[in-house]
């Protein structure tokens, strides 16, 4: 039987969506949601841009969905309601798998972006939901790339 979500459940992720919609959440979502990053160079310039509003909205989202994800891994938030409602996270997580690998050396930091990977990718229909991201990735940086050059 399937781990029912509670009120509590409930009310943690609509303190989550609350979150999301305070206003520099949005600001950095949106620097997020137009960042393209074609390699790993283009992520480490935002990366190591400390004091650069970039640098500033790439790491409130990045703490954002590794701090949610660790409520999921603690059981803190029942799973199968945050995988109902929060599919922005894989988005991140395909943005930037390209490049983790890489990023993780570079930042000597082997858990960079560690429990939102454990949190997409420990279910079958996780791994599935990351794969078909990825493919809307690929095709929104090809399109982000032809819109540019024109």
């Amino acid at each position: 039987m399937p781990n029912i979500a509670s009120a509590a459940d409930a009310e943690l992720i609509l303190k989550l969506y609350d979150l999301r919609r305070e206003a520099e959440m949005r600001k950095a979502r949106d620097f997020i949601a137009n960042f393209w990053p074609e390699n790993v160079d283009q992520v480490k310039k935002v990366f190591m841009n400390f004091g650069a509003g970039e640098n500033a909205y790439f790491r409130q989202v990045i703490t954002y969905w590794e701090m949610a994800a660790a409520l999921v891994l603690h059981g803190t938030i029942n799973e199968e309601l945050f995988f109902a409602t929060q599919g922005e996270m894989w988005f991140v997580l395909s943005k930037f798998r390209p490049f983790l690998d890489e990023l993780r050396a570079f930042a000597n930091a082997p858990e960079f972006l560690k429990n939102i990977e454990t949190v997409a990718t420990r279910t079958e229909k996780g791994r599935q939901r990351l794969q078909d991201t990825e493919a809307r990735i690929r095709k929104f940086r090809e399109m982000s790339k032809a819109a540019a050059s024109r």
